[in-house]
């Protein structure tokens, strides 16, 4: 006896779970998220940049704009390549971190993250 090429009936499906929703804040701004983007990997493509932090690609544009703006990226073009680097040694903007530099942010992120 061969099988039949349609599965046995296996009863009702389970019900779906809900999909995970998206927080409603975070502890980083996308400006933050952004900036740990290019500081990870500063040949990334906008494309790529925003699909990490989750933003669209118009949106990852303006905020690269906000961050060379405040000198805290500088875009360097080869060819048709853009390419941005930080510059670590920008304070942040808040008056209550305003003595620290966003280098220690940087290094708090680019190391393996910890373990759980």
């Amino acid at each position: 006896m061969t099988a039949s090429p349609q599965e046995p009936d296996k009863g009702p499906e389970p019900p779906l779970l809900p999909a995970p929703t998206r927080p409603t804040w975070t502890f980083l701004t996308n400006h933050g998220h952004v900036l740990l983007s290019v500081a990870a990997d500063p040949q990334s493509r906008i494309a790529d940049i925003a699909g990490r932090v989750g933003i669209t690609p118009r949106s990852t544009l303006q905020i690269l704009k906000d961050l060379e703006d405040g000198g805290y990226v500088h875009r360097v073009r080869s060819g048709r390549r853009t390419s941005y680097t930080v510059e670590p040694h920008q304070h942040f903007r808040h008056p209550a971190t305003a003595a620290w530099e966003v280098d220690g942010l940087i290094g708090l992120f680019a190391g393996p993250s910890p373990s759980t």
